[in-house]
């Protein structure tokens, strides 16, 4: 195995020179495609650059569960781009992002190609390394770590040991995933699926596979994923949230129907200190919504716009005071 210097000066230098910039629409605003050497292989994502003399804050965007990619789209769950807007959106108010695609998804799957493989402990590991090259670059003034859905707990995992200036909770939970899971499940499953479900993520949470799944359940249960939700249910986010020692903005949306607002109330209960924005109207996929729409019209829908006042609250986070 390389040194931990000689594996991070390769690491930084894949970041600076791995390839030329691809232009990204408006013309003011560079993207590079980079790779990250990580134990298992090499990780690939997206650098996007807003054109400026100055070093720019940077923030490193982290996708949310399951195969969900670096541009927010989900083979399981809609093409709607909603972190590449959420990049772009960024960079045309001035500051630069890395979004990746984690092991297993995607350009990565190569690094984990077993779902066995996978644990939340393995993405922190990556986020930190990705956020300590960001951190060393000196093209960026700062550098913010923003995790959607899942990747709010990763990003508040990583924010310590990433160097970290501030960290982004966008859509994230409170609750152990555990409780979580059976307040979405409640009422939604016959008895005897409610009960099977019960006892399996009763043995998850005590560290135990369960080889028999029936198959009405394997989408969310199949064996193959139980060893990542032994690490996942484990974890305690409201609690690491707290412990983050850095200024923190919780974004939540009204609409979202995955994730419901009383998580980011939990979140700043737990930080009080922590900035809370609710964004009326915006759901789980970043675009605002009317009430009475189908929940999953606008997760196939890249067209949409995002938020506009999720954007600009970032910025005001991000950004100085002038």
């Amino acid at each position: 195995m390389p040194s931990t210097r000689l594996l991070r000066t390769a690491l930084l230098l894949t970041l600076l020179l791995c390839c030329a910039p691809l232009r990204a629409a408006p013309p003011s605003i560079l993207q590079w495609p980079v790779e990250l050497l990580v134990p298992g292989g090499l990780l690939h994502g997206s650098l996007m650059l807003p054109e400026t003399a100055q070093p720019a804050p940077v923030v490193l965007i982290i996708a949310g569960s399951g195969p969900t990619d670096r541009d927010g789209n989900n083979p399981a769950g809609g093409n709607n781009d909603s972190l590449r807007r959420l990049a772009l959106g960024l960079a045309e108010r001035g500051i630069a992002s890395l979004r990746y695609d984690k092991r297993g998804v995607a350009a990565s799957r190569a690094v984990a190609p077993r779902e066995e493989q996978l644990s939340v402990e393995a993405y922190v590991a990556d986020a930190v390394a990705w956020g300590q090259l960001l951190k060393a670059d000196p093209r960026f003034s700062q550098l913010i770590l923003l995790g959607h859905s899942e990747g709010a707990l990763i990003a508040t995992l990583a924010a310590a040991d990433s160097g970290a200036d501030a960290l982004v909770s966008l859509a994230g939970i409170a609750h152990p995933l555990g409780t979580v899971l059976r307040e979405q499940l409640q009422g939604r499953l016959p008895p005897t699926l409610a009960a099977e479900t019960e006892t399996i993520l009763r043995e998850l949470e005590q560290g135990h596979t369960v080889a028999e799944v029936s198959p009405k359940l394997r989408v969310l249960l199949r064996p193959s994923v139980q060893p990542y939700l032994i690490t996942l249910l484990r974890q305690r986010p409201a609690e690491a949230f707290a412990q983050v020692p850095i200024p923190a903005l919780i974004v939540q949306g009204t609409r979202d129907f995955q994730v419901d607002a009383q998580e980011a109330l939990l979140l700043q209960q737990a930080k009080p200190e922590a900035q809370l924005l609710l964004v009326e109207g915006m759901n789980h996929v970043l675009r605002v919504v009317p009430a009475d729409a189908p929940p999953l019209a606008s997760y196939n829908d890249p067209q949409l716009p995002l938020a506009a006042e999720l954007l600009d609250g970032l910025a005001r986070f991000i950004l100085p005071a002038p």
